[in-house]
C-alpha cells in the first residue's frame, strides 16, 4: 500500500509539473472524442479523411474565434466598469450597516467586508473566465494535436489489434470507452449551450448588463458538477443588485434557479439516463482533486477523466473494486442483486 501510494504522489507531481503540455493535450484529446461522430459520418458519405479533419477543425477555430471576440470585448467594457460597482456595493454596504444598527446589530464595515466582500466575487468571476480563455485561446497547439489525434484514430483499432497479438482481440472495453465519454462529453456541450442561450436571454430581458459574458460564464461552468451553476449565478445575480436593485435582482436569482432546475434536475437526467455512472461524492471530489492538479481545466474535465478511470478500472479483476467504490449506489446493488441471484442458481 505504501509503494502505491508513493507511485500515486509522484504521478500527480509529474501531472503538476507537466500541466503546460498536458492542458493542450487534454483537451484535443476530448476534442477529437466531440469530432469522432461527425468525422465518421463524413467519411461515409465519401469525403476524404484529410478533408473531412480540415473542415471540422475550421469549423472548431471559426466558433472559437466568433466567442473568443465577442467575449473579449464585453470582459474590457467589464474591467472598465469594475470600479464602478464596487463604488455602489460598497455604498449598499454602507446601507446595510446603517439599518443594522438602527435595529440594535452593531457591526463595521471593515469586519463585514472581511467576512463578505461581493465586489471580489465578481473580480473572481471575471478572472475566472479570463484565464479559462486564455487557456481555450491556445490554438494552435491545441488544434495541430488535434488534427494528428483524427488522423491517427482511423488506424488505432489496427494498433491495439496488433499490440495483443490476436486478429480477435475484444475491442469492447476500448469502444465502451470512448462511447461513454463521448456521449456525456456530446450531452453536456448541447445542455450547457442550451443553459447558456437561456440565461443570455433571460438576463438581456431582464436589463443585466454583459449578458453574453454571463452566459459564456454558465456556459463553462455547466461542465464543472455540483458547484458551477452555482458559482455563475453569483456574478450576475450582485450585478442586477446593483445595477437595477432588489426586484430584478430576485428575477435574476429565479432564471438561473428555473434554468438549472429545468435543465440540470429534469432534462440530463432524463436524455443522459442513469447519469455518469459516478457517486455524486465522487464526483465533488474528483472535481476538487483535478482542479487542484490542472487548474480551471481540471475542473471543466474532472468527470469525463473520472469517468474514463473508472471504466478502465471495472475491466480488470484486480481493480474492479476501486471502480465499484467509484460508482452509484445502483450500480453497486445490480452487482450484489447479480451475486444473489448466481448463489441461488448454484444452490438449486
Amino acid at each position: 500500500m505504501l509503494i502505491y501510494l508513493a507511485a500515486f504522489v509522484v504521478v500527480v507531481a509529474g501531472i503538476m509539473a507537466a500541466k503546460s503540455i498536458l492542458i493542450p493535450f487534454l483537451l484535443a484529446f476530448f476534442l477529437a472524442i466531440i469530432c469522432a461522430p461527425p468525422l465518421h459520418w463524413l467519411r461515409s458519405k465519401g469525403v476524404p479523411a484529410f478533408l473531412s479533419i480540415l473542415l471540422l477543425v475550421l469549423i472548431v477555430i471559426l466558433m472559437e474565434m466568433v466567442l473568443a471576440t465577442l467575449i473579449t470585448s464585453s470582459m474590457a467594457e467589464f474591467s472598465s466598469t469594475m470600479p464602478q460597482y464596487q463604488d455602489r456595493l460598497h455604498m449598499m454596504l454602507r446601507a446595510l450597516i446603517g439599518w443594522l444598527e438602527r435595529h440594535g446589530i452593531q457591526i463595521t464595515e471593515q469586519v463585514l467586508l472581511d467576512q463578505f466582500d461581493p465586489g471580489k466575487l465578481m473580480s473572481i468571476a471575471g478572472n475566472m473566465l479570463n484565464n479559462l480563455f486564455e487557456m481555450l485561446t491556445n490554438t494552435f497547439m491545441i488544434m495541430l494535436t488535434l488534427v494528428f489525434i483524427l488522423l491517427e484514430a482511423s488506424g488505432f483499432t489496427a494498433k491495439l489489434k496488433a499490440i495483443a497479438g490476436t486478429p480477435d482481440v475484444d475491442m469492447e472495453k476500448y469502444s465502451r470507452i470512448i462511447k461513454g465519454v463521448n456521449r456525456y462529453l456530446g450531452l453536456k456541450t448541447a445542455t450547457s449551450l442550451a443553459t447558456a442561450v437561456l440565461v443570455t436571454l433571460g438576463l438581456q430581458i431582464i436589463g443585466v448588463d454583459f449578458a453574453l459574458m454571463w452566459g459564456a460564464l454558465a456556459f463553462f461552468l455547466n461542465y464543472v458538477p455540483t458547484i458551477g451553476s452555482i458559482i455563475a449565478a453569483v456574478p450576475p445575480l450582485l450585478l442586477a443588485l446593483v445595477q437595477l436593485g432588489p426586484g430584478p435582482a430576485m428575477t435574476t436569482a429565479g432564471l438561473y434557479l428555473a434554468v438549472n432546475v429545468g435543465i440540470g434536475n429534469i432534462l440530463e437526467p432524463r436524455i443522459m439516463g442513469s447519469g455518469v455512472g459516478l457517486s455524486p461524492l465522487v464526483v465533488f471530489l474528483s472535481m476538487a482533486f483535478w482542479g487542484w492538479v490542472l487548474g480551471p481545466v481540471g475542473m471543466l474535465l474532472s468527470v469525463p477523466l473520472t469517468m474514463t478511470l473508472k471504466i478502465a478500472l471495472g475491466y480488470n479483476e484486480k481493480t474492479r473494486h476501486i471502480a465499484l467504490l467509484l460508482g452509484s449506489n445502483g450500480e453497486a446493488e445490480a452487482v450484489v442483486q447479480q451475486q444473489n441471484d448466481t448463489l441461488t442458481e448454484e444452490r438449486v
